[in-house]
Order: C-alpha cells, then sequence, then structure tokens
C-alpha cells in the first residue's frame, strides 16, 4: 500500500484543524505543546499510517501542506 509523506509549512499554518477533521484514516492531530512563531498549535500525523491519498491538501485553506506517495 502506497504511503505518504507530508510536509507542512508550519509558519503559514494557522491550527484550524481543518485537515485533521478531514483526514479518512484519522492520523493527524494538533500538537498542543508546539507553537508556530504566530502561536499556532502545529499538525503532526503518524508517519506509518499515512496513505498519501492528500484530501488533507486539498482541504487546507492555506495551503501549507505538500504531500508525496512513497510507493
Amino acid at each position: 500500500m502506497p504511503k505518504g509523506k507530508l510536509t507542512f509549512d508550519y509558519e503559514k499554518c494557522k491550527g484550524c484543524g481543518i485537515c485533521v477533521a478531514f483526514c479518512p484514516v484519522k492520523i493527524m492531530y494538533s500538537d498542543k505543546a508546539t507553537l508556530n512563531k504566530s502561536g499556532y498549535n502545529i499538525i503532526r500525523y503518524d508517519e506509518d499510517k499515512c496513505i498519501g491519498c492528500a484530501t488533507c491538501a486539498m482541504m487546507c485553506p492555506d495551503s501549507v501542506i505538500t504531500v508525496e506517495v512513497i510507493k
């Protein structure tokens, strides 16, 4: 099964959580302990369970997620 590698532009991320809500495999979460320079929580994900579907990137209103599919 293909896997995905996500890259976040954390400094542009507003921590809205839309990507978290729309992830079909529910592997994304808001890291309450880590903030970007603007004071927003950053988003993390379980790399081993990412399927590379890119739903998170498509739903992100600020286009801060890049998805690379790894076969």
